[in-house]
Formats: structure tokens, sequence, C-alpha cells
């Protein structure tokens, strides 16, 4: 984790991530100094069974769960400066077992809910991340230089963004539409767009919808519906 972290400095951006639910974690140390050797940095050892109340910062009750967030500046000692902890403890209250989340931040001012909320977003990431490999190139582009490499990542994340918006539109009246789906019908536009091209006359525009349905459903996943089409 620290080398993530390390990298994160060198971008100059901050790190969001989880950590081991036993992840040691200590108070910083605020007692005199000694007068001999090095300074002491820990404190005394986090208990997540005791949480200070002094951490607390919310408290929500959804029948039988009860859910508490802790926040603290605390130390590991895998990591040379302090973190912005936030705790999620999560206990029933008809069977008390209990269990928790420890989330943390290299952004010591970040409030407790938005490191929260923003480590949420981690698994749409990690899903626009799956689909730009999947379907867009991210994975098998042989770019090398610097200035191809991100124009290359770039337009693959862009083209996830802009089939989703296609997506929304198509789904209005074709709701089993997926991704593969969406491409056949782009793939069999080209197709039958050339095809007619070299034709001495265009068909008539019933003609060519069936044309275009029975093209583009060679390619789908899912039942082609004949009234849609993203153009």
């Amino acid at each position: 984790m620290t080398r993530p972290l390390h990298m994160a400095h060198q971008c100059h951006v901050q790190l969001i991530s989880k950590l081991r639910a036993d992840a040691a974690l200590y108070v910083p140390y605020e007692g005199s100094y000694a007068g001999r050797g090095p300074r002491r940095k820990y404190g005394s050892k986090l208990d997540y069974c005791n949480i200070p109340d002094m951490y607390l910062q919310a408290t929500t009750v959804e029948r039988p769960i009860q859910t508490r967030l802790y926040q603290a500046s605390l130390l590991h000692k895998e990591f040379a400066h302090a973190l912005n902890v936030v705790i999620i403890v999560k206990t029933n209250l008809q069977t008390h077992a209990r269990a928790h989340v420890v989330l943390f931040s290299s952004d010591l001012e970040l409030p407790y809910n938005q490191l929260k909320d923003y480590y949420c977003l981690r698994f749409q990431i990690e899903f626009n991340f799956r689909e730009a490999k999947q379907y867009w190139g991210l994975e098998d582009f042989m770019n090398v230089t610097e200035t191809a490499v991100p124009n290359a990542a770039h337009l693959s994340l862009f083209m996830v963004n802009m089939s989703y918006r296609f997506l929304r539109d198509v789904r209005q009246s074709d709701p089993a539409c997926r991704l593969l789906d969406l491409k056949a019908w782009f793939r069999a536009d080209t197709y039958v767009t050339e095809t007619i091209k070299m034709l001495p006359e265009k068909p008539e525009p019933v003609l060519l919808a069936q044309i275009f349905t029975k093209v583009a459903g060679i390619g789908r996943i899912h039942a082609v519906q004949p009234s849609v089409s993203p153009r």
C-alpha cells in the first residue's frame, strides 16, 4: 500500500483506499520528550471494540442495524505520514453482532462523509476500466510514446462514456439492449450504408429498415427490436 501512496504523491494527487479490518493504527504520541533517544512517535494502539467517542462523527439506525462513523488522524507503521482514517462500524441491535470497515486517505483535510462517498465510486471506476479493456481497446493498444499512450487511454474511456450516453436513449425503446448489441447496431449501420451505395437504386424505406434490422440482428446478443435504431 505504501507504493501506491508514493505514486499518488508523485502525480500530485491524494489516495483513498481501504485497510485490513485488523490494521494496527496508533494515536500520535502527545506526551513530553523523555530527554534522550529519538522522540516517541506512536501513542496507544487503537482498539476497534472501544473507539473513543471523541472520534465519533455520525450515528444512524436502520432497524435493526446501527451505523457509526468515526474519523481520526492516525498513524500506521508502514506509512511515513499520518492517515485520515474513517471507520464504519455496523452493529446489529438485536444480535449484537458487530463488523467494521477501515477506510483512509492521504488527504488529512477530507471530511468523513466525502471520503466514504469517494470510496464508494471505486466500483464504478473499476467497471469503467473493465469495459474500456473489454470493448474499447484499452488492453490491446500497442502505443509506446509519451503522447500516444495517454491519447489511446483517454479515447478508450471516452468511448465508455459515449456508449453509455447512447445506451440511455436506446433503452427507452429497447430495455434489453447492452453494449455488444449497441456495437452490433452501429456496425450494421456501416455495412448497410456501404452496401446500399453500390446498388443502382436505393431501396424503399420499408425494405431498407428490414435490411438494417436483419443485419443488426446477426451480431446482437439479445433479440433485435425492429423499431429501434441508434441513428
